[in-house]
């Protein structure tokens, strides 16, 4: 009866696990001159790379398996992106290093979750006097923020709609904070799920109004440094991301990601290959 009950619930999950439209995983022999492959000119791959520094790109980007949050079974790598004094984009003072999803399919309609986990270090870690934004949209409806508030330094990490904080933590080097975006496009809304580590997602903010948009092509997967009264710091900052898909509802909670049962409504993509 036990052994019933058990595949009964596994049934349950992946039956009410999300459709995915785009991910993000990076496979075993998914390698940084992937990224190089694309330009504005030859759309190829799951991931836009043209907001960094005048560098090469394994000073901006590096994959490893130690990169990836332990619980994330779906990816076999996560992905370190660094900020440093070269990190310049078309001479803008802020400084850039953003990876944005390549796909033909619309995430802009219906209701989607967009799912990622991120983690902080000792090493190159993050300076709470500057403002940071993270994983945001061009449009900000809504984003993670870090650092710099009213003109003092922040450490917690920050949850804000239309640029107004809904939720924060403390942000503890090596601890993996895991994320969705609870979006609906239709009716307007956002919401956030949130957990740590292994822990499955849970809602800890429920929707509320936002002006929800994106072309699909400007949810930014990284960080913006801003100046401070002048100051441009040079200092390497880096941040590491595990488990970045955006699925249809209803969502899924664990955080090794989606069922390898569910099929992928990608049409340039199949399943998750990375």
């Amino acid at each position: 009866m036990r052994v019933i009950i058990a595949v009964l619930c596994l049934c349950t999950a992946s039956a009410t696990a999300g459709t995915v439209l785009w991910d993000g995983f990076f496979n075993a022999s998914s390698k940084i001159s992937d990224f190089d492959a694309w330009s504005f000119s030859n759309k190829t791959g799951k991931w836009q790379w043209y907001i960094h520094g005048s560098e090469p790109t394994a000073t901006y980007l590096n994959l490893s398996f130690c990169y990836k949050n332990p619980a994330d079974t779906t990816s076999a790598q996560g992905i370190r992106t660094t900020i440093d004094g070269t990190s310049f984009w078309h001479n803008q003072t802020m400084q850039r290093t953003e990876i944005i999803p390549q796909t033909s399919v619309n995430l802009g309609t219906g209701h989607l979750y967009y799912h990622f986990s991120l983690m902080t270090s000792t090493i190159n870690a993050p300076d709470p006097g500057f403002e940071h934004q993270i994983a945001f949209f061009e449009n900000h409806f809504t984003e993670l923020k870090f650092g710099l508030v009213s003109g003092d330094a922040d450490p917690l990490l920050r949850w804000d709609v239309s640029g107004v904080s809904q939720w924060s933590t403390t942000l503890k080097a090596s601890n993996w904070y895991n994320f969705a975006y609870d979006i609906d496009f239709s009716t307007g809304t956002v919401g956030l799920w949130s957990s740590n580590g292994s822990e499955p997602l849970t809602q800890i903010v429920t929707p509320m109004s936002a002006t929800t948009f994106t072309d699909s092509a400007d949810w930014h997967i990284g960080v913006l440094r801003l100046p401070k009264d002048g100051t441009i710091p040079a200092t390497p900052e880096d941040w590491y991301w595990s488990g970045i898909y955006v699925e249809q509802a209803p969502i899924t909670t664990s955080i090794a990601g989606p069922s390898s049962d569910v099929t992928s409504a990608r049409p340039d993509v199949g399943g998750y290959s990375g």
